[in-house]
């Protein structure tokens, strides 16, 4: 590796990095976050996604989706756990209030309150992208999203592996792989892309690499309203452009290592600042700079290292900052941080960034911490507590009943008619099915019967007090379920995973 071209420009004293309030996780290849959200993601009240919410596994895109659909509302919070390979052969849509979902990518759209969490050996999204639209306070965490397509077959979410638009605010990207198998070309488009008034949005320890697209801040030179955008310990990895590529707003980068860029690398453009603190840019051309247009940006630079890297001529549409980089702007920061010396950020970057790294962390000098003792979430598919069949009145007989889907033939009030030969079915493998009254019912035992010709297809459940979003239990099978008393007008079986479709024949409710 060449060294002749190194240059360091300016120095930033490192700031006290900020704490808010986290998230904590339970988890088995990845070490527990005990780390919270940084950057922007901590403005605008904050980022903590489904913390305090229930907690759900999930092993397809389709009970990905099951798990929005059947919370309570639409900003109940929840904590998806996901394991395995999420494709199109698993993906569908699923319907219900809380949610608003697609068959051919992963949709968060009109939620709130949602964390997507990898757990145990990964998870991975292969050719399937996740998208976040009219949504606030997300997190996604420890998940590689790979391959995703615009053209060509099969295509997602516009070919980015993850795209936000339209007035999305406080997302915290953390931990995660996001890469191609080439350009446009090829079918791919953006890695990481934000655009139409996306707002408050951090992209932390995470790598991009193999696409000719890094992200863009903006789809066009008219879309300038996204703004407020940290991205710190990435790896930019063999990237043609985009990293990002920023129209209008306000953006921060710090501690990031770019190599391989072929093109050009930060690019703020059409009025866009942003502050670039102790970066690791090596064997890559046109790191930082207005490109393709005479609509400038402009840029803070301090602390960081250009290593082997070339600087094009200026021109009409051509504006790098080298080869001498100096600040066009400054741009005042709001919250706190600790900046790495540029020196170490290759090292540094290499040992924490991406999936499956076990949620490492730098210590703003230089050092790499791994979360230690964190607290825990449970699990989320512990079996219920059972016992005797309960004795008294079923309390299901004369209440009401409704759900998110039913299969043709079947009815919501077929589970609270008393008649084993009458059932519920949701329309796929998962769904909700609820009791309700006109007035506050205490009970503390749920027995749960299926047909006969379905015994055994229930999976994992959980059931949850409508009124207030809070888990009672949660298990796998069917049967009885005892838990604390709790009064409510609305009780919710959801079905998270099956083997089948399942025949519920009765949902009774014991005092």
């Amino acid at each position: 590796m060449r060294r002749s071209l190194a240059l360091k420009v300016g120095t930033v004293a490192a700031a006290m990095a900020v704490a808010v309030a986290g998230i904590a996780f339970s988890t088995t290849g990845a070490s527990a976050q005990s780390n919270a959200a940084t950057g922007y993601a901590t403005q605008n009240g904050g980022t903590t996604g489904g913390a305090g919410g229930a907690v759900v596994r999930a092993t397809t895109g389709t009970q990905i989706h099951a798990a929005l659909c059947n919370r309570a509302s639409t900003s109940t919070p929840i904590i998806i756990q996901v394991e395995g390979t999420i494709n199109h052969g698993n993906t569908t849509k699923v319907s219900g209030d809380s949610c608003d979902t697609a068959a051919d990518r992963i949709e968060l759209k009109g939620i709130s309150n949602v964390t997507i969490l990898g757990v145990g050996a990964g998870a991975t999204f292969d050719q399937l992208g996740i998208h976040i639209r009219d949504s606030s306070n997300i997190i996604i965490q420890n998940v590689t999203v790979k391959n995703v397509k615009k053209s060509g077959s099969p295509t997602s979410n516009g070919g980015d592996a993850i795209g936000m638009e339209s007035s999305v605010r406080n997302v915290w990207v953390d931990h995660t792989t996001l890469e191609a198998s080439g350009g446009e070309d090829e079918g791919y488009d953006g890695l990481f892309d934000l655009k139409d008034d996306t707002k408050y949005v951090t992209l932390s320890y995470s790598i991009l690499r193999n696409s000719e697209r890094g992200g863009l801040v903006g789809s066009s030179d008219s879309d300038t309203a996204s703004s407020f955008i940290t991205y710190h310990h990435n790896l930019y990895q063999n990237l043609n452009s985009r990293m990002p590529l920023l129209r209008g707003g306000t953006a921060h980068s710090y501690n990031n290592h770019f190599t391989g860029i072929v093109e050009s690398g930060i690019n703020p453009r059409v009025g866009a600042k942003i502050k670039v603190d102790n970066n690791y840019f090596e064997d890559s051309k046109d790191p930082l700079g207005t490109f393709y247009t005479d609509l400038m940006g402009y840029w803070q630079v301090s602390g960081n290292t250009f290593d082997n890297v070339t600087w094009s001529s200026p021109g009409t549409d051509n504006h790098p900052a080298g080869p001498n980089p100096t600040s066009t702007t400054t741009v005042s920061i709001p919250y706190s941080y600790s900046l790495d010396s540029a020196a170490c950020v290759p090292s540094i970057v290499s040992s924490t960034a991406g999936a499956n790294k076990g949620l490492k962390t730098s210590d703003g000098s230089c050092n790499v911490q791994t979360p230690t003792n964190p607290p825990t979430t449970g699990n989320p598919t512990d079996p219920p507590t059972t016992g005797n069949p309960p004795t008294g009145a079923n309390l299901s007989l004369g209440a009401g009943a409704d759900g998110t889907s039913k299969a043709s033939g079947t009815s919501y009030g077929n589970v609270i008619d008393g008649s084993a030969s009458t059932y519920w079915s949701p329309s796929g493998t998962t769904g909700r099915v609820s009791v309700k009254w006109s007035s506050a019912k205490t009970i503390d035992t749920v027995v749960i019967k299926e047909a006969s010709d379905a015994a055994g297809r229930i999976g994992s459940w959980q059931l949850v007090n409508n009124d207030t979003g809070a888990v009672l239990a949660s298990g796998t099978g069917a049967g009885t379920i005892s838990f604390t008393a709790t009064s409510l007008t609305k009780v919710n079986f959801v079905i998270v995973s099956a083997s089948g479709t399942p025949k519920i024949t009765e949902f009774e409710t014991y005092a």
